[in-house]
């Protein structure tokens, strides 16, 4: 087999462990500088859950609190964090959170940094940079956003545009899976089959990118996420289950940010821009439908064929690629059935008329489409949204 050239960028420093968002507290301290913003949300702060890192910190410099950061979160409340960042002349910045505090991390650190236009920046390798060091904690398992050189904002009502560039990879990712003890089932439940799309679409990805190692990372990740996402969801003080998941997650983040993902992406944008449904969930929705979609092409077939037995260790692989890959993806839909997520958009109360606006936006996510392993036109996506609903 020829390997093709390619590029593997992934956040340089890496800490994990039970306690490590207390005991890396001076090494984050030592790379930020002495005036920390640091980037949250108002319900992590009611938890408590920022109360050991803070404390800390604070015993190492000055920290300012942003806490309004809201799910998909606007370029309002970016700009927001860029201009508080500005007032107390900011060293460095900390993401803490699920993807939303991270990805408005990301962004703040380099338009802090670099005094950019924002506007020039969206899409892939735009960026300029220099950005301020940056660390991010995350404390869902699911977006992977330490690893991954990526920041989705949503810009107007609905439409969400993103930076893609290795400029914004963190210097320093701190993995703490105690962080994730009190997520609830369902966010729990929407997050792993979010990480669980990252490993299989990076896996498939018809990017010219894709390379062995996010292959290899995409299989173990699957191998982690598909064997603890039960005992995670319906055991939620199951310290090693909540391990799997966090490194599961960040392997698959590391698959994505270098094999890029594709279709469930493209169509879960609009969903979550549309209808505020958490990226998690509409990845979830759109998934089999996608995947069944795209199973046509014998490529993406043999594909999902090799990763079943990793995430299904009972499929039995000697009856052929396309049976192997119909009964996987039937798997996957069942799996998500099992950990009591809503399978159908008319759950989550969207009318089926949204399909075809829909299926309009979804369009406009050129930098996803065009990895997907079928070429996806509108009236595929409608086709795909009507299935689904």
């Amino acid at each position: 087999m020829t390997l093709n050239s390619f590029q593997f960028n992934t956040t340089p420093g890496l800490r994990f462990g039970s306690g490590q968002a207390k005991d890396a507290c001076k090494e984050i301290s030592n790379k930020l500088g002495e005036h920390i913003l640091f980037v949250t949300d108002k319900g992590l702060m009611s938890l408590g859950l920022t109360e050991i890192t803070l404390q800390e910190l604070k015993k190492l410099g000055n920290i300012e609190i942003f806490d309004e950061v809201e799910a998909d979160p606007s370029k309002k409340t970016l700009l927001k964090a860029i201009e508080i960042g500005k007032k107390i002349k900011a060293t460095g910045v900390v993401g803490f959170g699920g993807g939303s505090s991270m990805d408005v991390a990301k962004l703040a650190a380099l338009i802090l940094g670099s005094n950019e236009n924002l506007e020039e920046a969206w899409g892939v390798a735009n960026a300029k940079g220099p950005r301020l060091p940056l660390v991010l904690i995350p404390t869902t398992a699911g977006t992977g956003s330490e690893v991954t050189p990526v920041s989705i904002i949503t810009v107007g009502e609905e439409e969400k545009k993103g930076v893609s560039s290795s400029l914004i990879l963190p210097d320093l990712a701190i993995l703490d899976p105690d962080l994730t003890l009190g997520l609830p089932a369902n966010t729990t439940a929407a997050t792993g089959i979010d990480a669980m799309v990252h490993a299989i679409e990076g896996y498939a990805s018809s990017n010219k990118n894709n390379n062995p190692i996010s292959k290899m990372l995409a299989i173990e990740s699957l191998k982690l996420l598909s064997g603890s996402i039960e005992k995670a969801v319906f055991e939620g003080s199951n310290v090693e289950a909540r391990a799997n998941m966090l490194l599961g997650s960040m392997l698959a983040g590391k698959t994505f940010a270098n094999s890029p993902v594709a279709a469930v992406h493209a169509l879960a944008y609009p969903i979550g821009g549309t209808f505020h449904i958490s990226h998690g969930l509409s990845n979830s929705l759109v998934l089999p439908y996608v995947l069944r979609f795209n199973s046509v092409d014998l490529k993406a077939a043999n594909d999902y064929a090799d990763l079943a037995p990793y995430v299904f260790p009972n499929i039995d692989t000697a009856k052929g690629t396309q049976a192997v890959c119909a009964e996987f993806i039937d798997k996957l839909e069942n799996l998500s059935k099992k950990l009591g997520l809503p399978q159908k958009l008319r759950e989550v109360s969207i009318p089926k008329e949204a399909c075809e606006k829909m299926a309009k936006d979804a369009m406009k996510q050129t930098r996803l489409l065009v990895n997907n392993p079928r070429e996806v036109k509108e009236s595929d996506a409608l086709n795909i949204y009507q299935t689904a609903w």
